[in-house]
C-alpha cells in the first residue's frame, strides 16, 4: 500500500482525521545519524526511489504495501514505511499507556449515556463534519478487486450493501466508477445526519443508489434489502463503533441478506493502532473499547479475535443474548480470557485476513508513528 492509500484510507470520516497532527506526546524520538553514516547507493531498487512512477497503487489487497525498512536504512528518508513493527521503547510506552487507561475508565453513568444512543453522537460528528465527505477513495477497487467485478460493464444485476459510520465516502466512489447498468446500491448509516447528507449530494442518484438509516446491529433488515440478495457487503470502520455486545447480531443480519457465497469486504482499526495508545484518562469503556473526545465509540481488534467473529464464534461476554440496546455491562478493569461460544454451524469462510501494519515518519521532528488497521474477506457458507 502507497502514502496515498494509506491516508486516503485515514480520511475515511471519523473523529481520528487529525490524529497525526497530535502525536507529541506519544510518538518515539529517533536518533539524528552522524553525517556520513549513510550513502546513497547508485543500486537503489525501484520501489526505494522517489521516482513516483515506482510509487504506483496495485490492485492485489493483501500485499499493502512494498516499502521494507531493512538494518542500516535511514528510516527518516521516507514518509512511510510497511510492514514495520512496533520497537520495543513504543510497545513499553504502549503498555503503560494502557494501564493508565484501565486504572481511570469512564465512570457508570458516562459508560450508560454513550452506549444507550450512539446515533446521537454520530449525528452530532456528521452535523459538524459535512465538509470532509464524499472524496473519491481510489483505494476501495485497489483494495478489494470484487469491487471491480461488480462495477463492470457485463456484470449483470448485482446489488452491493454499504454499512457504514459515514457510509457515502465508500458509496459515492463505487458509483463514481460504476459501468454496469444493473448495479443496485445500498447505503445504510445508523446517523440520521449522515443519510441526509447523502440523499442532498450533488451524485445520488436513485436509479443505481438508496440511502437508509439502519442499525446493523438491530433485529430488522435495511429497507428494501431482502435475505440472500446481497453479493457483496462493504464495511469500511464501521464494525469499531459498536460495541462489543452487538458484535454477533450484526454478522448474523449480514449473513442474512448476502447470497450463498456472497462477500464481506472489511477493514477497521488494530489493536496497539496509534489511535488507541493516544487515549488519555477517562476514555476506557472496556477492553480496546474507548470512548472519543465528540462522544463516538471506538475498537480495536486482534487478527485472531476477528477471525472467530466472522466464523461464528462469539465470547460469552460479548454475546447479544440477554443484551438490550447495545448497552455493555461495567467489566473489570483488567483483561480476561473468556470463554468462547461456538454458533451451531459456521457462518462465513475467512478468504483472507491480514494486518496492514504502517509507520508514518515526521521528517522534519524526526519522530515515528505506528498504525495498525484489518482487513480482511469473509464469504458466506
Amino acid at each position: 500500500m502507497t502514502a496515498d492509500t494509506a491516508l486516503a484510507v485515514d480520511a475515511v470520516p471519523s473523529p481520528d482525521l487529525e490524529l497525526a497532527k497530535q502525536t507529541s506526546a506519544l510518538t518515539v524520538q529517533e536518533a539524528i545519524p552522524e553525517a556520513g553514516d549513510e550513502t546513497k547507493s547508485s543500486r537503489t531498487p525501484p520501489h526505494r526511489s522517489h521516482d513516483p512512477q515506482y510509487n504506483m497503487k496495485r490492485s492485489d489487497p493483501f500485499m499493502f504495501g512494498s516499502r521494507y525498512l531493512d538494518e542500516g536504512d535511514n528510516v527518516f528518508e521516507f514518509n512511510a514505511w510497511d510492514h514495520v513493527e512496533t520497537d520495543d521503547a513504543y510497545k513499553e510506552y504502549s503498555e503503560q499507556q494502557f494501564a493508565m487507561q484501565r486504572a481511570s475508565p469512564v465512570s457508570d453513568f458516562e459508560k450508560n449515556k454513550f452506549n444507550s444512543d450512539p446515533a446521537r453522537f454520530w449525528n452530532l460528528f456528521y452535523k459538524n463534519n459535512t465538509a470532509n465527505f464524499f472524496k473519491n477513495r481510489k483505494w476501495l477497487q485497489q483494495e478489494f478487486p470484487v469491487l471491480h467485478t461488480v462495477t463492470a460493464e457485463e456484470a449483470g444485476p448485482r446489488v452491493v450493501l454499504e454499512v457504514g459510520a459515514g457510509a457515502g465516502n465508500t458509496a459515492f466512489p463505487i458509483l463514481a466508477h460504476n459501468k454496469n447498468p444493473k448495479l443496485r446500491l445500498h447505503a445504510c448509516d445508523f446517523s440520521k445526519k449522515a443519510v441526509e447528507v447523502m440523499r442532498s449530494h450533488a451524485e445520488y442518484n436513485t436509479e443505481f443508489m438508496q440511502a437508509d438509516v439502519w442499525d446493523v446491529a438491530s433485529e430488522v433488515l435495511p429497507p428494501g434489502v431482502e435475505e440472500n440478495t446481497v453479493d457483496v457487503v462493504l464495511m469500511v470502520f464501521i464494525f469499531s463503533a459498536l460495541s462489543p455486545l452487538q458484535w454477533e447480531q450484526a454478522v448474523k443480519n449480514i449473513h442474512r441478506v448476502l447470497k450463498p457465497g456472497g462477500e464481506v469486504c472489511f477493514r477497521d482499526y488494530g489493536r496497539g493502532d496509534l489511535a488507541q495508545v493516544r487515549f488519555k484518562k477517562g476514555r476506557y469503556l472496556e477492553e480496546n473499547f474507548y470512548i472519543r473526545g465528540d462522544g463516538t465509540r471506538v475498537y480495536f481488534f486482534e487478527k485472531d479475535e476477528l477471525a472467530r467473529i466472522w466464523s461464528g464464534v462469539f465470547d460469552e461476554e460479548t454475546s447479544t443474548n440477554g443484551a438490550k440496546d447495545g448497552i455493555s455491562e461495567p467489566t473489570p478493569n483488567t483483561p480476561q480470557q473468556p470463554s468462547a461460544v461456538i454458533a451451531k454451524s459456521p457462518l462465513f469462510d475467512i478468504e483472507e485476513l491480514g494486518v496492514d501494519r504502517r509507520m508514518l515518519v515526521n521528517r522534519a521532528k524526526k519522530l515515528k508513528m505506528y498504525r495498525c488497521w484489518m482487513q480482511g474477506r469473509f464469504r458466506k457458507k
